[in-house]
């Protein structure tokens, strides 16, 4: 699917939208309707090595978030019912 990321130059809304090859009207703001737009490069549509690893050390990141946030609840939880 064509989805691109735009942020719009008046308001700076950050938006993604599906564009066809059929649709033959500039895309407008969501937000303000403004059709000064900016289509931004999404980590998705550049690869190379450094976005790769950059993208798995976030993934890695927020995996550790998950699991801290997870013990964290869990060791509440124990001492609140311990108590």
């Amino acid at each position: 699917m064509p989805i691109f990321e735009y942020a719009c130059r008046d308001c700076r809304h950050e938006f993604e939208l599906l564009v066809l090859p059929r649709d033959t009207a500039a895309p407008a703001c969501p937000a303000c309707q403004s059709t000064s737009l900016e289509k931004q490069l999404s980590i998705s549509s550049v690869s190379s090595d450094g976005t790769r690893r950059r993208t798995l050390g976030l993934a890695r990141q927020g995996a550790k978030k998950i699991q801290r946030d997870k013990a964290h609840a869990e060791h509440e939880a124990y001492h609140h019912h311990h108590h």
